[in-house]
């Protein structure tokens, strides 16, 4: 990457923002369609600027101001990009959390960042509120009309907050790059969620990134339904279309039967994909049109099948760009080049900014062919996260002194290429999605007669993996897996909840006491 291709490292949001309005105002920035009602909205970069502006000044009367921590408890929606948008132009921290999360796990987030404003859905207000830590002093509501009850009556709309406001944003705070932007909440591999800490210039890295390895240009459309709250939505999608002054066009949610209608008739030229994309497009029936479309790539996040690879490309007739990354290295930070040669099933080579090491458990690097930790080196709070949000022990675990990002998932190189061979332990991957199994472990330990517990990641053909607890109940107490699933969907986000539950009379355990999770994989 240079600098002429790109923008430079020292943007922050605002002026990235800021410059694309100016230079692009009349281009299409953002298509919007909803899964439900199936209307499009569109707005251009000048249009979308009145209206962020328009938040960012609602939001600043109500207090909010740099350095303000927001929730964004919110469905893909349009206001989603808005908040994000304005919190950014006011110097504030985002703090997005999946709409899909347990009000509980909301409260605990909440919490964590200490948060004084959340902005939630009117229709599920009412449930959030009971969770609502005493440290939130304002809470704000999108969507609904406050007519009926369970939608937010008394509470601000921001809509209306906003209509009273000015289209320019007369502020202007000094945002530097090394500022925090955002606060990205990750599972990991213990119950306790870790909020990774974003500066705007990692999201400034992660668009020329993603540019770079998808050879963009301001004219594509990238089209993605991946949650707005994740960072396969926030580096990858909307980052690098802000960066190049592309177009994004945002679905409100996957469905597989409209998923490439919607490529199509969106005119997309790149689209985000996954394990259980593939699949359930592979399940659709064959439509004679389906290879009449401008998509030139798939942006993929492993794992996929060799078979399901090949399928899908010779299908759609369109090539499928693989790429491994995190949440703290902010994109796919080793991928297949842009161009030239792929060497399937390799995961590809690190990326501009980055520098990858096979290591054994003291970290010290292993030769070609061996498997061994995956280590990446790069520069904390541009390339890789500035660390985890008041948690200084947990970042010095993954995050060494000479800027070694510790993944512990597993590989081994051959020519300089990557070749993935399993995830992080104990971390289920389910629809692209991470899921803690220690988190859900720990949540099943609340529930009365449950002696011991432990939960894997089993084979599952659409979304990747499923989550399935082996329990070890106490005698008598008379538990059903239907108990443990309900009690799992009152607590947890429903992609979190086990999908299958197994009574066993003992846990597999080795000399440590540690349970051996391999051998209940093959229960």
């Amino acid at each position: 990457m240079t600098h002429s291709e790109f923008a430079p490292e020292s943007t922050t949001v605002p002026q990235l923002w800021e410059r694309q309005v100016e230079d692009r105002g009349d281009h299409e920035f953002l298509v919007f369609e909803d899964a439900h009602s199936h209307e499009v909205r569109r707005f251009t970069y000048r249009e979308f600027d009145a209206a962020v502006n328009k938040c960012a000044n609602a939001l600043a009367a109500r207090g909010v101001g740099a350095g303000s921590r927001v929730v964004l408890y919110l469905d893909n929606c349009v206001e989603f990009v808005e908040c994000t948008l304005a919190l950014a132009k006011m110097g504030a921290v985002s703090v997005p959390v999946d709409a899909t999360s347990a009000p509980f796990e909301l409260g605990h987030i909440l919490g964590i960042c200490r948060a004084g404003t959340l902005i939630t859905r009117a229709c599920s207000a009412d449930e959030v509120l009971p969770h609502v830590p005493g440290t939130v002093t304002d809470v704000i509501v999108v969507g609904g009309d406050g007519a009926v009850g369970g939608d937010g009556i008394g509470l601000p709309r921001l809509r209306e907050l906003a209509s009273r406001e000015a289209d320019s944003f007369a502020s202007s705070p000094r945002v530097r790059p090394s500022d925090l932007c955002e606060i990205l909440f990750t599972s990991g591999t213990t119950s306790e969620p870790k909020g990774v800490m974003i500066t705007h210039a990692n999201f400034v890295f992660s668009g020329n990134f993603v540019n770079w390895e998808l050879d963009m240009n301001p004219e594509d459309r990238y089209m993605t339904s991946m949650v707005a709250a994740r960072v396969n939505y926030q580096l990858s999608a909307l980052a690098p279309v802000l960066t190049a002054g592309a177009t994004l066009v945002m679905l409100s949610r996957y469905r597989a039967t409209r998923f490439w209608k919607q490529a199509r008739a969106h005119r997309a030229t790149l689209v985000q994909g996954m394990a259980m994309i593939v699949a359930t497009m592979l399940r659709q029936s064959v439509d004679p049109g389906e290879r009449d479309h401008q998509v030139r790539e798939m942006h993929y996040f492993l794992p996929l099948s060799t078979q399901d690879k090949e399928a899908f490309e010779k299908r759609f007739g369109v090539s499928i760009l693989n790429n491994y990354g995190s949440t703290e290295c902010l994109i796919g930070a080793i991928t297949d080049p842009p161009h030239g040669q792929r060497r399937w099933p390799s995961i590809g080579r690190a990326g501009p900014g980055y520098e990858v090491r096979i290591a054994d458990c003291q970290g010290n690097p292993l030769p070609e062919g061996e498997v061994g930790e995956i280590m990446l080196r790069g520069v904390p709070g541009v390339s890789l996260m500035a660390g985890y949000w008041d948690d200084p022990g947990a970042t010095a675990e993954v995050l060494d002194e000479d800027g070694w990002f510790h993944t512990h998932d597993y590989a081994y190189i051959e020519d300089g290429w990557v070749y993935f061979m399993d995830r992080r332990v104990d971390l289920i991957k389910r629809s692209g999605e991470s899921v803690s199994s220690a988190e859900v472990e720990c949540t099943i330990e609340d529930l009365p007669g449950v002696r011991e517990v432990a939960v894997i990641g089993v084979p599952d053909g659409v979304r990747g993996q499923a989550v399935k607890a082996f329990i070890v109940p106490e005698p008598g107490s008379g538990l059903t897996a239907a108990t443990v699933i309900d009690h799992c969907a009152g607590r947890l986000a429903a992609f979190k909840v086990p999908s299958s539950v197994e009574f066993v009379d003992g846990l597999p355990r080795g000399s440590y006491g540690k349970v051996r999770k391999h051998i209940l994989a093959n229960y």
